[in-house]
């Protein structure tokens, strides 16, 4: 059996279930804290059936190297396997159900490791009393020899051993864990500890800058946040729900600290609370400036918009205004194309993305086309889905299925045929790589002697550039499949190139 990587293997060979493995993927969403207190690399076995002489054997469903030490395994152990006689102590843990603690050699060493192993358990809900056992958290680091720890290793490693009597007991992690992203705080970037009364028992050098930053710098040893001047709303919801909760706290000069409070639990009641605090003050500052940015692009999408339909009304003005039948036609005409142009930048102002929904633009040039109908009536149709192209797709798009439908209407269906069940067809494609586009009707058909260079019409003209020049495709007139009428075929690439590709059958 194969692997496409060491994690679809470790999986594979793992005896779990899919709530017991989401309860260990949310584990080892939030281990990177574990390891960095207690300066240990952390590997995850799950039980993986047995081997042939009947020991349980194992698999290493995850590895976190810690920021704040050394790590102890430099190979990638993720899908390795072992068994009891080369895992004892993860052996034992399990079969136990407590914690073990001892030395052994590690993969790949014969250099004894410390070795703390420690049940995984899960619980269906948070306040039931019975928990299964789903896998084994070992705690490796060197064994270091005639080195005194300081204040902050010895809080660290106390704070990690409540967070590991947590995991025991399946309390950890929350349910509501979240998935690390690049701004969560980390170990390294400050820790506060809390006691059950929300006081600061423990602060760290990193953690006491990110208070100076916030412009407090009483000592905050024995104080609360709200006491020290700052906003504690955070910490107060995490004890009182018991679930962690991740807030901004803000300071002077737009300064901004990211908090993370995560309960501390004994039995479900709150003893108090490990906080996380990283300073995101240029995070924020850099999203601010994307949002003005986005908000800009937006205003000048909006106000091309305007412009071009003050354009559009002005040309209707004048139209209205002319007895010269061909020039009130070519007025309006004009303005169908303006509004086409126009509805791709209304919905550009509505959305920071560049991409425009094509079915969107397409219902209302659908709804223009009927409206101009002034013969018998033409049902149109649209059939498949385009998705979202980017608006440099989506502008001349808009102009040339104006132009084809309108062509439809006037010519495919002259006043003097006699044509029942007048239909216009519009199918739609999109394999990620080509927009395919096919406007087919019932009608009169195309001349015997139709060529799109013979036929040099303001609008055949416009399609014609558009599709070939601008936007890199083929544009195919030829007689309907269905034996009477019109098919036109379009394609374009999805994504423009300096040099647009040539696709089959184009000249």
């Amino acid at each position: 059996m194969s692997f496409t990587t060491p994690t679809d293997a470790a999986l594979a060979l793992a005896d779990l279930g899919s709530e017991q493995l989401r309860h260990l993927q949310r584990l080892m969403a939030s281990w990177g804290m574990l390891a960095d207190l207690c300066f240990s690399d952390l590997l995850l076995f799950a039980p993986a059936g047995l081997t042939d002489s009947g020991s349980r054997r194992w698999v290493v469903l995850g590895q976190m190297r810690p920021t704040s030490a050394r790590t102890l395994h430099w190979d990638d152990l993720v899908g390795r396997t072992t068994d009891a006689a080369e895992r004892p102590l993860v052996d034992e843990a399990w079969r136990r159900g407590e914690v073990v603690d001892g030395e052994v050699a590690g993969f790949g060493t014969l250099e004894p490791a410390r070795v703390q192993c420690i049940p995984v358990r899960f619980k269906t809900d948070r306040r039931a009393e019975h928990s299964e056992m789903v896998a084994v958290l070992s705690r490796e680091t060197e064994i270091s020899v005639g080195r005194t720890p300081g204040d902050l290793e010895r809080v660290y490693a106390s704070t990690f051993a409540r967070l590991a009597t947590m995991v025991t007991r399946g309390e950890f992690p929350f349910a509501v864990e979240e998935v690390g992203h690049e701004e969560a705080p980390r170990v390294g970037d400050g820790v506060m500890l809390l006691d059950r009364g929300r006081r600061i028992e423990y602060a760290s050098p990193n953690a006491v800058n990110a208070l100076h930053r916030l412009g407090i710098h009483s000592n905050p040893d024995g104080m609360r946040l709200d006491e020290l001047g700052a906003d504690e709303t955070a910490m107060a919801g995490a004890f009182a729900t018991g679930m962690p909760v991740t807030a901004d706290l803000s300071g002077q000069g737009s300064v901004t600290v990211l908090t993370r409070c995560i309960p501390l639990l004994d039995q479900t009641t709150v003893t108090g609370a490990l906080v996380l605090m990283r300073d995101v003050t240029d995070i924020r500052r850099r999203d601010r400036l994307l949002l003005d940015k986005d908000t800009t692009i937006r205003e000048v999408h909006h106000r091309v918009k305007n412009n071009l339909q003050t354009i559009s009304s002005l040309l209707r003005i004048q139209s209205r205004r002319l007895t010269n039948a061909d020039a009130r036609a070519a007025l309006e005409e004009a303005d169908r194309r303006i509004r086409s142009i126009a509805l791709v930048h209304e919905i550009l102002s509505r959305d920071v993305n560049e991409t425009v929904p094509l079915g969107e633009i397409l219902h209302w040039i659908v709804r223009s086309a009927q409206d101009s109908v002034t013969g018998h009536p033409v049902d149109f149709s649209v059939e498949g889905d385009a998705g979202a192209v980017p608006a440099e797709i989506a502008t001349p798009m808009a102009v040339v299925l104006t132009e084809l439908l309108q062509n439809a209407v006037e010519h495919a269906f002259p006043e003097s045929a006699d044509i029942e069940d007048a239909c216009v067809i519009i199918e739609l494609d999109n394999d990620g790589e080509a927009l395919q586009v096919k406007v087919r009707d019932n009608g009169v058909g195309l001349p015997e002697d139709f060529s799109t260079q013979k036929f040099s019409s303001m609008g055949m003209s416009i399609i014609r550039h558009l599709v070939t020049t601008q936007l890199g495709g083929v544009l195919r007139f030829h007689p309907s499949p269905e034996g009477r009428g019109a098919e036109v075929e379009l394609v374009v690439p999805v994504v423009l190139e300096e040099d647009p590709p040539v696709f089959p059958g184009r000249r």
